[in-house]
Formats: C-alpha cells, structure tokens, sequence
C-alpha cells in the first residue's frame, strides 16, 4: 500500500521534512517514488509547501496520508477537494 508521508531531512536536531510518496513498508529514510511537498516545523512561522495537485492525483489513485501529512493536508484545505 502506497502512503504519503514525512521524510526526514536536516542535520542533528535540526529537522526539515520532505513529503513523500512511498511503500508503507518502507522505511522512514528509505527510497521515495514522488515528492509532493516540503515541511518545516523550525521556521517561523512553519513552511508548509505542498503541491495540491499530485498529492489529490496519488490519493485518487490509492495512496493514504499518514496523521501528520493528514493534519498538514487539513489545515491546507486540500482534503476538502478529495
């Protein structure tokens, strides 16, 4: 099963976050198939950058977002469109 979910990026205590499309069984740092988005909580205020359009086009083709990219999809307003 396909999951859109966070990766992590940055250096020790510094987190950065890519949104991705990958296996659900892969690992969290593992290979992704598609990048949808950027997530940084550090910044202020937090940098959301998610492209709308492939991530509503890979969850109509099947894929499920975790909490964290649901919450993140939610306040974007994108799963009001799905």
């Amino acid at each position: 099963m396909l999951r859109i979910r966070l990766r992590r990026m940055g250096k020790k205590k510094q987190p950065s976050y890519r949104v991705v499309v990958m296996d659900s069984r892969a690992p969290r740092d593992g290979g992704y198939i598609d990048q949808v988005g950027l997530y940084n909580p550090r910044s202020e205020p937090k940098t959301v950058e998610i492209d709308t359009d492939k991530a509503l086009k890979w969850m109509q083709n099947g894929a499920q977002p975790s909490q964290p990219v649901e919450r993140l999809l939610r306040n974007l307003g994108v799963l009001e469109k799905a």
